[in-house]
């Protein structure tokens, strides 16, 4: 089984699991390997330090220690992703604090999801006739022109735009 650290062109990291390193370059060239935050087939694998059992009683930390020092300066050396701007290394957050960003995005997208009714493109209509009681009041999503969007906040109905990643888009699994 192969781990290996992804990341689409867009700058989201995520971990795919692969039979093999064949598998992987299979699954890229069909168009299989996608973003699970925004549907992106432009993958590429980022670098990752396997970990090695050489021996025991030697901690990583030794072993890292008894090497020399340009080695290990140039080990630690990362390349910015392909395609990074200057202006998004102003925006950077540590890979923990992104990981946990998109966790909550996710989970947030999957609680609208499993708890709304998808109106589709009658949404600025559907929202109305809640509004003004002409239908029952539930929770509703759909899609709706930046121009309906602007005409319901106007009229006080208020909606939320919330970008649902493709991949969600079909039936929760």
């Amino acid at each position: 089984m192969k781990v290996l650290d992804l990341q689409c062109s867009q700058g989201h990291s995520f971990e795919g699991w692969f039979g093999s390193q064949d598998d992987y370059d299979a699954q890229r060239a069909r168009g299989l390997v996608t973003c699970p935050v925004c549907n992106d087939s432009e993958i590429v694998k980022m670098l990752s330090a396997p970990r090695l059992n050489l021996g025991h009683g030697v901690s990583p930390a030794a072993s890292a220690n008894s090497g020399d020092a340009a080695a290990s300066a140039q080990a630690s050396a990362v390349p910015a992703p392909q395609g990074a701007s200057p202006a998004s290394a102003d925006l950077a957050f540590a890979p923990d604090t992104l990981q946990q960003m998109h966790v909550a995005m996710m989970n947030m997208v999957r609680h609208v999801m499993a708890n709304t009714e998808d109106v589709g493109p009658k949404f600025a209509e559907e929202a109305r006739k809640i509004h003004y009681g002409e239908r029952e009041e539930r929770n509703i999503r759909g899609q709706a022109t930046r121009e309906e969007t602007e005409a319901l906040l106007e009229e006080g109905i208020e909606v939320m735009p919330l970008p649902i990643p493709e991949n969600l888009k079909g039936p929760l699994q």
